[in-house]
């Protein structure tokens, strides 16, 4: 037995009660407690004052070069001001609230301080001051995340038994050629250098071994996933005749971008080889995914088969099912439509028609996955806006027919850095080209006291025929965020309107029925403004709105933002993008500004990405996000990288399966059970 995997009553000096609650922060195992990494580290190095930045926390140690001066204010505050010496620099040293340090210390004593410096008042705010010099003392002092009882003094005494009893049984996982390859820290001393550093030059190492061996082993199994879905579950080899596609693509209104093409090309390639398709599709508001999914679905016609496409909501079904029967029905294809909406008689002769194959291609919400929903024959599955969907959900539409081939579709642009990591167990095609002669949205960038101006822009482009959306974070009054809302939006417009101009309002408590009502009306232009919450994110398509119009708009993310931006600039006429914002912060007056200087979804989702971090770019409900202990997929991206291709190469070369300097990395595949209980040699 690996001793590692003991509880932690186990080291000696770690009774019961520190047990439990060294268990409240998830922490069971000697193992666990080994890895439980500090997420920052305090900086006691004595370091030039011509190197230190504005803000930045540091260690100074100097000669007091005056009286102490003590002052009290309010009720038991106070303020103790000097000033130091530190080579040849004055600088003022302040402390609040720890009167006691007066006696502390006189005129000619050395002293060191830690605290935070203002460059611009050549001042340092004091928290911790000893006499003295520093000595040897340790630089870098880790700081845990800790919670209940347990003190991060406490934890760091408690690790540093822990790798006293233990650390010298940590196992090296990684084979003696990836070490010896990259220059890597052995794991021991990468774990101990962690918890107590020997330099910033130890730590750098160490934290760059943890970092790649973290994003190995999830590559690894992500990898080994992917085999496993391929070997296992053989998909359909379609089989068509090139130059019929070819035909098809001829006969459509409009030429494929060289983007277009060679993502059409990818998917063709998928789905006449033997494995089955697990393929995402990302392509930017407007690119023309639409088209190729209609490729993909008439080669899977010509092969004798039924293809499927799911999408989240009614109007957006209905909208597709329209495309696809421009673009299918006059080569002889029959496309039907599925959603609550089709109900008796019609639903009951459209699932036999299913069944029985005269049906060619199926569009339609979750009612898809219904159990009385049968295929003939199931070839192709594509979900659009796949995110939107469980993994259930997917899951229960691809066993509908014997492993079909499977394409996910977003129009939202994720980072290559988001899309390897999280959909890393697929192929990922990107159509990163828009079609010639759409013209870009106009955006600016705008204060609440332009709203005149605003709504007299919006009346000239409403004359001129064209219609708008009003989008607003919030439904009602909210007294924890000053944020517009769509009530109050909605009721501020029919008043400045009067009765010359129809409003629409939709927000999320709407009922499916009402909300599809209300779109309707703004799709046929009964309504010619649409105050809105951000439901109409996906899933709208009116070519005579021109003006998006985003109140509050630095509460949104520049993806989420783009997104919107994406629901007008689909007619001809040239379309705007108005953003009501006032950011109180630099980096919200940066997302802005970008969002004035690009219209690039994939440039955007990246600075988001930098911007945000990860969780908040998906929201904190996704699930398909993996937590790092110590990787950072944006700042690290380049390990990321090489890590990935380190394990393709891996899992598809048969000594990883076999031989002993891999034993280690096979059994963390056997313990992640990512091969679906299938154990490996």
């Amino acid at each position: 037995m690996n001793k590692l995997k003991q509880n932690i009553t186990n080291i000696k000096g770690i009774g019961e009660e520190t047990a439990n609650a060294l268990n409240e922060m998830g922490i069971y195992t000697i193992e666990q407690l080994i890895e439980y990494f500090p997420y920052r580290y305090e900086d006691y190095r004595l370091r030039d004052m011509n190197e230190i930045k504005h803000g930045e926390r540091i260690t100074i140690e100097g000669k007091v070069h005056s009286e102490p001066s003590l002052t009290f204010y309010g009720k038991k505050k106070s303020r103790l001001q000097f000033r130091i010496f530190v080579n040849h620099l004055l600088i003022k040293v302040v402390f609040f609230n720890q009167p006691y340090l007066k006696k502390q210390f006189s005129i000619g004593d050395v002293v060191t301080i830690t605290g935070k410096w203002d460059q611009h008042r050549q001042t340092i705010t004091g928290s911790i001051l000893k006499t003295g010099q520093i000595g040897h003392q340790q630089e870098l002092r880790p700081i845990y995340s800790v919670k209940g009882n347990v003190t991060v003094k406490g934890i760091a005494r408690l690790i540093a038994l822990a790798l006293n009893q233990f650390g010298e049984l940590i196992l090296e996982i990684l084979p003696e050629e990836m070490i010896s390859s990259y220059k890597l820290m052995s794991r021991k001393d990468a774990v101990k250098n962690f918890h107590i550093p020997k330099s910033r030059e130890h730590l750098k190492h160490a934290r760059r071994r943890m970092v790649y061996e973290e994003f190995l082993l999830f590559q690894l199994k992500m990898q080994a996933m992917r085999k496993f879905e391929r070997e296992h579950r053989g998909g359909n080899i379609h089989t068509f005749s090139e130059e019929t596609i070819n035909q098809f693509i001829s006969s459509l209104p409009f030429p494929l971008t060289n983007a277009q093409t060679r993502v059409v090309q990818e998917i063709l390639d998928d789905m006449a080889s033997p494995y089955r398709m697990n393929r995402l599709l990302q392509g930017d508001v407007g690119s023309g995914k639409t088209v190729v999914a209609a490729i993909a679905l008439f080669a899977t016609i010509k092969a004798g088969n039924q293809g499927a496409l799911m999408v989240p909501t009614e109007i957006l079904a209905e909208q597709h099912a329209l495309s696809l029967m421009d673009l299918l029905a006059s080569h002889g294809l029959n496309v039907a439509l599925l959603t609550s909406s089709v109900k008796g008689k019609k639903r009951k002769d459209l699932l036999k028609q299913l069944q029985d194959g005269v049906i060619d291609v199926i569009v339609g919400t979750h009612a898809l996955i219904q159990d009385e929903v049968n295929f003939n024959k199931l070839g192709l599955v594509i979900t659009d806006e796949q995110h939107r969907f469980g993994v259930e959900q997917r899951r229960i539409l691809r066993e509908k027919g014997e492993s079909p081939d499977v394409l996910f579709m977003t129009a939202t642009p994720i980072p290559r850095t988001l899309a390897i990591t999280v959909f890393g167990d697929m192929d990922v095609s990107v159509i990163d080209e828009m079609p010639a002669g759409r013209k870009l949205v106009k955006t600016y960038w705008v204060n609440h006291t332009m709203l005149e101006r605003i709504l007299a822009f919006i009346l000239k482009e409403i004359n001129k025929g064209h219609q708008a959306y009003v989008i607003c974070p919030l439904i009602e009054e909210s007294e924890k965020l000053d944020v517009q809302n769509a009530i109050d939006v909605y009721t501020m417009l029919v008043q400045f309107f009067s009765s010359k101009i129809k409003i629409g309002l939709m927000h999320g408590r709407l009922s499916s029925g009402e909300k599809e009502e209300v779109m309707k009306k703004f799709s046929e232009n009964d309504y010619q403004i649409l105050v809105s919450t951000t439901v109409v994110e996906v899933g709208v398509n009116v070519p005579n709105a021109t003006v998006m119009v985003i109140y509050d708009a630095e509460r949104f993310g520049l993806s989420q933002l783009h997104q919107l931006r994406g629901r007008v600039g689909r007619g001809n006429d040239q379309s705007y993008c108005i953003l009501i914002a006032d950011p109180k912060t630099d980096v919200g007056k940066e997302r802005m500004t970008i969002m004035t200087e690009t219209n690039d979804g994939f440039e955007l989702s990246q600075k988001d990405l930098e911007l945000r971090g990860p969780g908040d770019f998906f929201g904190k409900k996704q699930s398909g996000l993996p937590e790092f202990k110590i990787a950072d997929m944006v700042h690290d991206f380049k390990t990321l990288e090489v890590a990935r291709n380190d394990a393709a190469r891996l899992i598809s070369s048969s000594s990883f399966w076999q031989d002993e300097q891999y034993r280690l990395l096979r059994s963390y595949l056997n313990e992640t059970g990512v091969l679906n209980g299938e154990k490996l040699d």
